[in-house]
């Protein structure tokens, strides 16, 4: 008897370590396309997609597979919103800053002028109501919205003349993104907003007399430099940059919640890769740039304090005409100003001093 109860105790064994293996292999086989707002020769960028797809399947037994495809080869870089909204697609990466033309609200959502460095920005999102209005926002175009990637502060851009008054920003034909070029305009510029694959070409061209981008590693693979040497810093109307993992509705709802799990599990990691990977490898660009010949130059005083000005109105006018711009503003202002006060006791004053002693003693 006792040797028969060992016995039926060892094959109960094997069924029971197989139980949460079968339970799993219940949920289903799922094979999204993720169409994205970005080319393959940007490795970090377009490369967050790719990592995702990669942390998705590994975390689902490669039940969950995802697809990428660059800017073009499914949906036009700047409509990848519009193809999630009619099924084209399951899911995109995106940018929300792409969409101001619909609501100038979602800029917020990835980055705004004199906005929150990348820290700031996940406090906000996480901990300060910002998910909760994006949530809001995006429900309305049809789709979920996870924040995926970020490439921290992001530089000024190119420019074939150099920018040494407000003066020379009149009539500046300037490839700049989202509410930031609502900003421009106000001091007079030219703005226009052009996908990543074509500011080359526009730049070569003469469309445009000057282009933002993102920073060194993907500026220096685009190749602006040979066009434009003058490099400006920083780009004040992206203090963080965030993107956005998007997913058409009906599709989300398809899913089982341990795989929305997986998703936002995911994008987090992804978002946190990328950081991490622009900080390895801008300052090796930015050296190899300068060498080269890049001017790098920072904004004038004047520019910057106009700047300034212009964003508070422009942020109260818009404000006064769209509601639910208003109700992110009161958020994000409020927060913003709050981390503001902070970082400058203990961040701002460390960098400072540590950040200049590091660079030596000025000759």
């Amino acid at each position: 008897m006792e040797r028969r109860g060992m016995l039926g105790a060892a094959l109960a064994a094997p069924a029971a370590l197989a139980a949460p293996a079968l339970a799993q292999t219940q949920n289903p086989e799922i094979r999204w396309r993720c169409a994205s707002s970005f080319p393959k020769n940007l490795d970090i960028l377009y490369g967050g997609s790719e990592y995702l797809a990669k942390r998705v399947a590994q975390m689902t037994d490669n039940r969950f597979q995802i697809r990428c495809f660059a800017a073009g080869e499914i949906l036009p870089a700047l409509q990848v919103l519009d193809g999630l909204q009619s099924g084209t697609v399951e899911c995109g990466q995106t940018a929300s800053l792409y969409y101001v033309g619909k609501d100038p609200t979602f800029a917020a959502f990835t980055a705004i002028p004199f906005g929150m460095n990348m820290r700031q920005m996940t406090a906000w999102l996480r901990h300060g109501g910002g998910n909760e209005i994006a949530t809001e926002l995006y429900r309305d175009y049809n789709v979920v919205g996870i924040p995926f990637g970020d490439t921290g502060t992001q530089m000024g851009g190119w420019f074939r003349k150099e920018i040494r008054s407000l003066e020379d920003l009149n009539g500046l034909k300037f490839r700049i993104s989202g509410f930031a070029g609502h900003l421009f305009a106000k001091l007079g510029a030219a703005p226009t907003q052009i996908a990543g694959p074509d500011i080359y070409p526009s730049l070569e061209r003469g469309t445009i007399d000057a282009a933002e981008w993102i920073g060194p590693y993907d500026d220096e693979k685009l190749g602006f430099a040979r066009i434009a040497k003058y490099y400006y810093a920083p780009g004040f109307w992206e203090g963080s940059s965030r993107g956005v993992f998007m997913v058409n509705q009906r599709a989300w709802d398809s899913l089982p919640d341990s795989y929305r799990h997986v998703l936002e599990v995911a994008c987090g990691e992804a978002t946190m890769e990328m950081a991490a990977r622009y900080d390895e490898g801008n300052p090796k660009a930015l050296r190899r740039l300068v060498a080269s010949g890049a001017q790098l130059r920072g904004w004038p005083r004047e520019i910057l304090n106009a700047a300034w000005k212009a964003t508070g109105e422009l942020y109260e006018e818009t404000a006064a005409q769209n509601p639910r711009f208003r109700k992110m503003w009161t958020s994000y202002k409020a927060f913003r100003d709050d981390q503001f006060q902070w970082f400058r006791v203990a961040e701002n004053a460390y960098e400072n001093f540590a950040f200049v002693a590091a660079a030596g003693p000025p000759r």
